[in-house]
């Protein structure tokens, strides 16, 4: 069975995501903060019968990401990996002027440090694959000036590049910064919490990220709304 870690991954997103590929038939890891929840989670995917190991850490602790990487290992190896956890260095945001500057390193730790951190740990299992890919959940924000969004956009903007760069640098791999559209998550409502503008589901979206693994396009930035407009 094709083995995924998921970081960020008991809720939004990457719930979502990760029941796609458990109903196909995936192996997961998946990682979150909150033990609890991720272990309900856990629950829930392992009900399609595939293997889910869920270990609740900090994405930005190196131990962490190791301990991910050993687990995916001894379910058979990594064939993708799904940078997803984010921080937003603010919640909920403000202008740059009042960002807190400790906010900011957060949203760069979590964001690309770590993100690249794990990438890093799971290459050589990556490169093993028949199919290695990495996607790296990118956002608007990263492409687009937003008043608020700056310190978080500039952190998805970062993790663009390395993400483009890791292309480059690794061409066995796909590699896709991935801009998931407009959702209703957690991470919105903590970011703007007096928008109730009624938001697409995550779930909405998780087909486009099917069609990537499906086609395997070339490494690249994709947005997946017009992935889902182009089926």
């Amino acid at each position: 069975m094709p083995v995924a870690i998921i970081t960020g991954a008991s809720k939004g997103l990457g719930r979502a995501l990760g029941a796609a590929l458990a109903e196909r038939g995936w192996d997961l890891v998946l990682d979150a903060r909150t033990a609890g929840v991720l272990e309900e989670t856990a629950v829930a995917l392992s009900a399609y019968g595939t293997q889910v190991e869920a270990l609740p850490g900090d994405v930005t602790d190196a131990g962490h990401r190791t301990e991910l990487v050993a687990a995916a290992r001894k379910l058979g190896g990594v064939d993708l990996l799904v940078n997803n956890a984010s921080a937003l260095g603010a919640e909920p945001l403000v202008r740059l002027e009042g960002l807190p500057l400790d906010g900011l390193r957060q949203a760069l730790e979590v964001n690309v440090v770590a993100a690249l951190g794990l990438i890093q740990e799971a290459l050589p299992l990556l490169r093993a694959a028949r199919a290695g890919s990495v996607i790296d959940i990118s956002s608007d924000a990263a492409a687009e000036a937003y008043e608020t969004w700056g310190g978080y956009g500039a952190s998805k903007a970062a993790l663009d590049h390395l993400s483009a760069v890791l292309a480059e640098e690794e061409p066995g791999l796909r590699v896709w910064a991935v801009d998931p559209g407009d959702m209703g998550t957690d991470l919105y409502a903590a970011a703007v919490p007096d928008d109730d503008d009624p938001r697409p589901a995550p779930a909405i979206v998780v087909p486009a990220f099917l069609r990537l693994l499906d086609q395997r396009p070339g490494s690249g930035r994709y947005g997946a709304p017009a992935l889902l407009e182009t089926r």
